[in-house]
């Protein structure tokens, strides 16, 4: 089956995202006309400590009005890989710096509206260097138990998708 674009209007360009009115020709429907978010994707780290503790990060999400507990992450930006990018955002959210970062998972976040797709990454072997925070961002370091994690995933306190992602697909490899 045959999707052929005929036409993209962008109805917004931002510092995030775009987003365009995208008509396509469907062999099945004919021309079908889709909102479509343009993202460059995303990298996010969990570091892991030789104790078997993560940190992860409550920060201020002004579209939920509340804080949120997460894993680092953030957009990667032109010529700059996915790896690159959860370096980037380890030291910048964080403050560590990692020996190794083990890629374990790729996704898409919304494939019916957007063409984001999320890289995870494993940061073991860290020292410690300075947080470099983004302007916008209120960032608190939580270092916890990895178990202590899973079970605030489990209980609703960590409700954010990259994170219940990133936590699953690591449980396997840290317990």
């Amino acid at each position: 089956m045959s999707h052929e674009l005929i036409k993209r209007k962008y109805i917004h360009r931002g510092r995030v995202f775009d987003v365009s009115l995208s008509r396509f020709n469907s062999e099945a429907k004919g021309e079908v006309e889709i909102e479509f978010v343009h993202h460059n994707g995303g990298a996010g780290a969990l570091p892991l400590f030789g104790d078997g503790s993560v940190a992860l990060v409550r920060q201020w999400r002004y579209p939920l009005g509340r804080y949120s507990l997460e894993i680092c992450a953030g957009r990667i930006e032109p010529g700059q890989t996915p790896e690159e990018t959860a370096a980037r955002e380890l030291e910048e959210e964080l403050g560590y710096r990692a020996r190794e970062l083990r890629k374990i998972g790729e996704f898409n976040v919304a494939p019916g509206y957007c063409n984001e797709r999320l890289f995870l990454y494993l940061a073991t072997g860290l020292e410690q260097s300075a947080q470099n925070l983004d302007d916008d961002e209120e960032i608190e370091v939580v270092k916890l138990p990895f178990a202590e994690a899973l079970a605030r995933m489990h209980a609703g306190e960590i409700d954010d998708a990259k994170s219940i992602i990133m936590l699953l697909l690591a449980a396997p490899l840290i317990q």
